[in-house]
């Protein structure tokens, strides 16, 4: 596969980072096994943009190769209520059914920008924080799609045609969330950078009551961790 990016002897992978726990350290992860980092993060108008910075800042302390923040305004759709004028549910996280929190399609829709700049950098390895665990229950996050997705990547490029073709890396797919915090810690994974409440505070701390939010509290509780992030210590 030809690169555009300076061949430093290191094999190269792209992490879909939103500058969440769970993506974060999926990067993590990917820099442990020796890769070099490209990272791509959407802005997809999010409501909860605060995430932006947080994932400017991880992948800074990384030391990723690139960072990408690619524009992608989905609120033109809208149909979530993190893209469109609908209110986050804060009741708790639901048994069954897929919240108003889910955006449609969003996983598949990154995942394919993600394999077209990994063609271009002449990665065949991509990472993405997917959990199947301890989540809200998005389909895009479920194992079936990742396996999926892998094989459209085969079938839709030329790598995938004519050279290696991809790995899709879900490395968080079958941990809880206390795991995920175990491990982030081992790794030395900074924290306090991270960020994952859906609604943030008009103060700028988390809501502590949205899915995200809870499920992240019982990540670090159930871990024996204290949050380093604003209104979100276990106890």
């Amino acid at each position: 596969m030809t690169s555009t990016t300076v061949n430093t002897g290191q094999k190269h992978a792209i992490v879909l980072l939103s500058g969440g726990l769970d993506s974060s350290l999926s990067a993590a992860l990917a820099k442990e096994q020796g890769f070099a980092i490209n990272a791509l993060t959407i802005d997809y108008n999010q409501r909860h943009r605060r995430e932006l910075d947080a994932a400017r800042a991880v992948a800074q302390s990384l030391g990723a190769q690139r960072h990408i923040i690619l524009p992608l305004d989905l609120s033109q759709f809208g149909g979530s209520a993190l893209t469109a004028d609908i209110d986050v549910p804060k009741g708790g996280v639901a048994e069954e059914g897929i919240p108003i929190t889910y955006v449609p399609a969003r996983n598949l829709v990154f995942l394919s920008l993600t394999l077209a700049w990994a063609e271009v950098v002449g990665a065949n390895d991509i990472f993405i924080g997917v959990n199947a665990l301890d989540y809200s229950g998005y389909p895009d996050c479920r194992p079936e799609f990742i396996a999926s997705f892998e094989e459209t990547a085969r079938l839709a490029t030329r790598e995938g045609q004519e050279g290696e073709g991809f790995r899709i890396q879900a490395p968080l797919q079958h941990w809880d969330k206390a795991r995920i915090v175990s491990e982030a810690l081992r790794v030395g994974l900074d924290l306090s950078l991270t960020w994952s409440c859906y609604d943030p505070q008009p103060d700028g701390t988390p809501c502590g009551l949205c899915d995200s939010c809870r499920l992240r509290a019982k990540g670090f509780a159930e871990a024996g961790a204290l949050d380093p992030v604003a209104g979100l210590d276990a106890g």
